[in-house]
């Protein structure tokens, strides 16, 4: 396998030191289960066709709300005591976390309070509000978003449900791992967008305790990729957030991360970074070739494949990871008129 973007990362895959395991995930499935239904693995015919091997597609964008996310944030929601969820919840997000966080709420009859940056999307703000949960907009970064979740905690007593560094949040995305496994029991390479690294994290604890060889590959963008950053120079680092398409990939992964850094740098086989243009391409194949509306970070594994980033070894599953974008954004892009 050739990858064109490299950040060079360590194979240290000895899981039994790593602070997500198996067992977790295993966990996380049962908790869940009832409320959640696994996700379609769809064959794409043209992107078959077009490396030469078979590559599926994991449709998280089929959740009900549009995005991974649920199966973290119920989980980890679910792990709480009854004291524990009076409290209420709290977590800042980008958009799709805090949707999350929101409907589980909602769900389980709980008060959320969502922190978000004046970048996210409005589209993703409406769809957060019409689930019922307050909602906070705190500066211009994640991180600012994160400042403002820490002092309610401190002056409210709210309960924190982070958006990727948390065991039972990572153990929650990592059922995607086993949903594919299941199905694909010949899996050799698993395409999936790196964030804060809990998605990544979590389905690469999975698919490599039932398969070792699999090949974990992150993409994320060029404009302020965060996990990769941090990979690059062996520790967590901050990193200026910028505009993207892919915006749900956006912010830092935390000066003291202690879940997902030591995951991704001991499980991922690669990173694969993107341009904007890039990423529009895999927007618009999705829309034109594969009938999906699908996020810029949810389009980021197919991106990769179109701009030949990445070349295929095997039967292949792209994670889809969401779809919550923004209509007119969405059409620009399809039509080719984007700025």
């Amino acid at each position: 396998m050739t990858i064109m973007t490299s950040a060079n990362l360590p194979r240290t895959p000895n899981q039994a030191m790593l602070p997500v395991t198996p067992t977790d995930i295993e966990q996380a499935a049962a908790r869940i289960a009832g409320r959640l239904e696994p996700t379609p693995l769809a064959h794409s015919g043209t992107l078959s066709e077009r490396t030469h091997q078979s590559v599926y597609l994991k449709l998280e964008t089929r959740q009900p709300i549009g995005a991974f996310k649920l199966r973290g944030a119920m989980n980890a929601i679910l792990s709480l005591d009854d004291a524990e969820r009076k409290r209420g919840l709290v977590t800042a997000s980008t958009g799709n976390h805090g949707r999350a966080v929101a409907y589980a709420a909602r769900e389980l009859g709980l008060s959320a309070t969502i922190c978000m940056s004046s970048r996210v999307p409005a589209n993703k703000i409406e769809a957060i509000r019409a689930l019922g949960a307050k909602i906070r907009i705190v500066g211009v970064s994640q991180d600012d978003a994160q400042e403002e979740v820490e002092r309610l905690v401190r002056s409210l007593g709210l309960v924190s449900i982070p958006p990727f560094d948390h065991v039972d949040v990572v153990a929650g995305q990592g059922t995607i791992g086993l949903e594919i496994v299941k199905d694909l029991p010949d899996l050799a390479t698993v395409l999936v967008p790196l964030s804060g690294g809990g998605l990544v994290g979590g389905i690469a604890v999975a698919v490599k305790a039932a398969k070792s060889q699999v090949q974990v590959i992150a993409i994320s963008m060029e404009r302020g990729a965060a996990m990769y950053a941090a990979i690059a120079a062996g520790k967590p680092v901050g990193v200026r957030e910028e505009e993207t398409l892919a915006d749900s990939l956006g912010g830092g992964i935390g000066l003291t991360n202690t879940i997902t850094f030591p995951l991704c740098r001991a499980l991922l086989d690669d990173i694969v970074l993107l341009t904007e243009a890039e990423i529009a391409a895999g927007v618009r194949h999705m829309a034109r070739e594969e009938y999906e509306v699908v996020e810029g970070a949810g389009a980021v594994g197919v991106a990769a494949i179109l701009a030949g980033k990445i070349k295929l070894s095997g039967p292949t599953v792209i994670i889809v990871s969401g779809g919550n974008i923004d209509p007119d954004t969405h059409r620009q892009i399809v039509e080719g008129t984007a700025a």
